[in-house]
Order: structure tokens, then C-alpha cells, then sequence
């Protein structure tokens, strides 16, 4: 199965809720992420512009273009423990 984002909840910060299409989710915090160097990490370090995040065909973009792959960040979030199973809707 192709590893999805289905839908994200901004809870402030650079703290996102994320549920992935195997019924997984959890809360990430993106500070340590949007810190690293890079053009494209710049504006993501303004909570506001972060708070701009939004779904495009499974993956978390922001409108200059960045994007996180939803396999290598469900990865990071097991690796870290933030993974919790929810119960079908």
C-alpha cells in the first residue's frame, strides 16, 4: 500500500496531528526539521507561514513548493514512538 497523509490537524507551533491511510496517527513536532538549513525551510520557521501546511496527493506541502514524503515521515514518527493505531470511522 502507498503510503498517504489523509488528513492533518494544526495544533500550533510546528506541532502537527497526522493520520495516515493504514489508520495510524499521531502528533509531530516539525521544529527540529524546519531548523536544518535550506532555501525552501526558511519561511517554514515562521509559525504562520507553517500553519499554511496542507495536503497535496498524500504529502504535506506549503504553498513555496516543500514537501515531506508521507513513507519517510510515518518512518520518523514510529522510530519515535508518536504512532498510535485509531479505531475505524
Amino acid at each position: 500500500m502507498l503510503t498517504k497523509v489523509i488528513h492533518l490537524d494544526k495544533l500550533g507551533r510546528h506541532r502537527l496531528r497526522v493520520r495516515f491511510n493504514d489508520g495510524s496517527e499521531g502528533v509531530h513536532d516539525f521544529a527540529t526539521d524546519v531548523a536544518a538549513p535550506g532555501a525552501l525551510l526558511a519561511p517554514l520557521r515562521d509559525e504562520a507561514y507553517f500553519a499554511r501546511v496542507f495536503l497535496d496527493f498524500g504529502a504535506p506541502t506549503w504553498p513555496n513548493g516543500f514537501d515531506i514524503a508521507p513513507e519517510w515521515l510515518r518512518r520518523e514518527m514510529e522510530r519515535a514512538g508518536e504512532l498510535t493505531r485509531v479505531a475505524a470511522e
